[in-house]
């Protein structure tokens, strides 16, 4: 096909001893640098003397690490599988590859809860910042994704159509297919133009929580619909489970919204009681007023008592 996009790209750009560089590593750790300097920047506009951003990064880092390669795990347990002549300690092998981006999403989010517990901060308040942040991180990680072709699409005639060639791609060489993770990317930045310039103003009109949810819930709802775009496992239903994650992600969103409007309108109903009555603190009219004291004498009031005591004594 003549407008077919060709790449021919080797997936490792080196080996450094024991350690393999992959253009999926290397756009998964520059991605990881964009959120974590878009979120903190948003984060110090809510929380002025923040504090503590390197454990917090590392609380994110290490449990989306962690959350990434487990979900991975289990969605591919017949690779680790010994009665599948499987290895167990291959689930250590993370140099091989072999993330869930949900699962990093989600144990990233753990991490948001147990920096918040640690250093006082909300929890909401970080979501709203991280959401941003997700977004240019995924778009940013989803290169090396787009290079090594590991993400198997569906065939396509589009113009824009991908046909891997190199002899060491992850890819399908041979097929024109569907880039399904460039739509991703492309999606995540929709969202980031759409939010992000309105992101302070947002945040002044509704509750700390709901611009982090609607960041994922938007995001989820898309990545749904693109997942059937690629070839992989159906686990339930006929879903993937990319699809299952970001269905969970949707239904959270869904729920916690309306809760966080509902939680936000109590809290507010007790100042908005007082500044019904002008801030002040005069008893109301279902309130009994308090006695006054008796008006204390004037000086021309002691001078007539004192004249009248006097007219008395002379009289007598």
């Amino acid at each position: 096909m003549p407008l077919t996009i060709i790449i021919d790209l080797d997936p490792n750009i080196a080996r450094l001893g024991p350690i393999l560089l992959t253009w999926h590593g290397v756009f998964s750790v520059l991605g990881i640098i964009a959120a974590a300097r878009i979120g903190f920047w948003l984060l110090e506009k809510d929380i002025p003397d923040l504090k503590g951003t390197g454990d917090g990064l590392a609380w994110m880092v290490a449990l989306g690490l962690i959350g990434a390669r487990l979900l991975y795990v289990w969605e591919n347990w017949r690779i680790f599988d010994p009665s599948r002549g499987g290895q167990l300690l291959r689930i250590f092998a993370l140099t091989e590859g072999g993330i869930s981006q949900w699962g990093g999403l989600f144990g990233a989010m753990v991490g948001v809860y147990v920096w918040s517990r640690r250093a006082h901060y909300s929890f909401w308040k970080i979501l709203d910042a991280g959401g941003a942040g997700a977004m240019i991180g995924l778009a940013i990680g989803r290169i090396g994704d787009v290079i090594n072709g590991e993400h198997h699409g569906s065939p396509t005639n589009v113009p824009w159509g991908v046909e891997y060639v190199n002899q060491y791609t992850l890819g399908q060489p041979g097929r024109v297919v569907k880039q399904k993770t460039a739509y991703e990317m492309v999606l995540c930045l929709l969202i980031l133009g759409a939010i992000l310039p309105f992101h302070q103003r947002l945040k002044q009109r509704v509750p700390d929580g709901v611009l982090g949810l609607t960041y994922f819930g938007l995001y989820a709802f898309g990545r749904f619909f693109l997942s059937y775009f690629r070839l992989d496992t159906e686990i339930v239903f006929g879903l993937r489970q990319a699809q299952i994650a970001s269905l969970l992600m949707v239904v959270i969103a869904l729920i916690a919204i309306p809760i966080l409007f509902r939680l936000a309108s109590r809290r507010a109903a007790p100042a908005l009681a007082i500044a019904g009555h002008g801030g002040s603190t005069h008893a109301l009219p279902d309130e009994t007023p308090e006695p006054t004291s008796a008006p204390r004498p004037t000086s021309a009031t002691k001078r007539r008592d004192n004249s009248a005591a006097s007219e008395s004594k002379r009289s007598s």
